[in-house]
């Protein structure tokens, strides 16, 4: 893994993340419509057994399971890389790595907040990412 993959992994996390909580929202939805009955001779044998939003509920629940796990992850993956972020000895360098990686901005507007031109914030990464050690264990989703 490389270092910048190893940095990526926030930003897909957080994606992932989102996403998630879009499903959620849609179920939600789901959840509390009302269907309209449908008309015409449909003979039922048996009741159903659960409400009509019971599924979704469950749905809801497992999902949620899944982004708390996924919000612990990415809590303990930014830990992580402001600690490797910490290590590297060039402020500017430090800075670059900040605001792309815990911040997720864009070589713009790194460069408006550093006051400084695009091939500049280009080198201080390049040379930021020889300066970074990845931990013995990183974690890695």
């Amino acid at each position: 893994m490389t270092n910048e993959e190893y940095f990526r992994q926030a930003y897909r996390l957080d994606q992932k993340i989102q996403s998630d909580i879009e499903e959620v929202s849609r179920l939600r939805a789901m959840a509390v419509s009302i269907s309209a009955p449908v008309a015409g001779d449909r003979v039922q044998t048996s009741l159903p057994s659960d409400a009509p939003f019971a599924k979704c509920v469950e749905k809801i629940l497992l999902l949620e399971e899944k982004i708390n796990a996924e919000i612990d992850a990415y809590v303990g993956l930014k830990e992580q890389i402001r600690d490797v972020i910490a290590a590297v000895p060039d402020t500017d360098e430090q800075m670059v790595l900040r605001s792309r990686y815990i911040h997720n901005q864009t070589w713009e507007r790194i460069g408006r907040e550093l006051n400084a031109n695009a091939r500049t914030i280009r080198r201080w990464h390049e040379e930021a990412m020889l300066h970074v050690s990845l931990p013995k264990n990183p974690i890695i989703i």
